[in-house]
């Protein structure tokens, strides 16, 4: 391991390698080229400058998902001059570009080459980063947030800006995928993050994961990971579309509910379910905007 992975913009590809296909399954994670078109990309930058720039008027979490929270989460010190918006809940209800991305994008036909070939949309987020945001997140793995009968389950992780060494890319631990789920209750709380001893040795070992707009980062469900915050003057945007196989089904409530749960992105329902033998508690859906706020400290 170098510590990263990256790629150069040279490169260019339509569907994965089997090299990183093997990468992915080695290390829980691998960044790819090319997963939407310009075009696609473009209006996701417009949408989500929009909705910076809404942000401005509001003092407080605002708009409202399936379930009454707020749809759009404010980092503590967002203002007028300096917005801190750092959540979209379920944009792809909201967002045609968004909907057309999860659903149409080569995102969905690489998550395919992994887990496919018939794949369900889960749920869909913004987390972003603008210049100056104190946001990070804490090491945890997606699995216990969202647990399904089988892991074949991808956190998929397009990146909307440049992501960089400076601006709070992802970092995981590779090859924690093949261990166990770790438990994200402490004293009785959900935290929503491991313990701080886990995320010591998870922190010695990680790697980074960034590249040019336009790259996702295919995540393993069980793969622990985290992020620091932003250190440069640019943002920091990620369009995270959760996807399942077919055979994977939720268990227990969606943390990001959406009317577009459930929804084939590709190949058929079977009408099957395959699940697999595991042990966790189960998670707390936050009450407030977002799970920023349990790993914060908050509910």
């Amino acid at each position: 391991m170098d510590g990263q992975l990256s790629f150069t913009r040279c490169e260019i590809m339509t569907i994965l390698s089997t090299q990183q296909i093997e990468t992915f399954w080695r290390d829980g994670a691998v960044v790819v080229p090319g997963a939407v078109s310009e075009g696609q990309l473009d209006k996701l930058k417009a949408d989500m400058a929009g909705w910076v720039e809404e942000s401005r008027s509001h003092g407080h979490a605002y708009g409202q998902t399936l379930d009454g929270r707020p749809r759009f989460d404010l980092e503590p010190g967002h203002s007028r001059k300096v917005p801190a918006l750092r959540r979209v809940a379920s944009p792809t209800e909201v967002s045609p570009a968004y909907h057309d991305v999860a659903f149409n994008a080569k995102l969905a036909d690489m998550v395919a080459d992994l887990i496919g070939p018939a794949i369900r949309f889960h749920h869909a987020k913004v987390n972003s980063k603008l210049p100056g945001s104190a946001t990070v997140v804490k090491w945890h793995q997606d699995f216990p947030f969202d647990p399904h009968s089988n892991d074949d389950v991808i956190t998929a992780l397009l990146f909307v800006d440049d992501v960089t060494p400076d601006n709070g890319p992802l970092m995981i631990s590779p090859g924690s995928h093949k261990g166990p789920l770790y438990t994200l209750w402490h004293d009785g709380k959900f935290t929503g993050a491991v313990s701080e001893d886990l995320a010591a040795r998870f922190e010695r070992d990680a790697v980074a994961c960034h590249g040019p707009a336009g790259s996702a980062c295919l995540m393993h469900s069980r793969v622990a990971h985290a992020s620091s915050h932003n250190r440069s003057d640019g943002p920091r945007t990620l369009f995270i579309v959760t996807y399942a196989a077919a055979d994977a089904q939720p268990i227990g409530p969606i943390a990001v509910p959406s009317v577009h749960a459930g929804a084939m992105v590709r190949g058929e329902d079977t009408r099957h379910i395959r699940s697999i033998a595991f042990d966790m508690p189960l998670p707390e859906i936050p009450k407030g905007a977002s799970f920023f706020v349990q790993q914060a400290g908050g509910e």
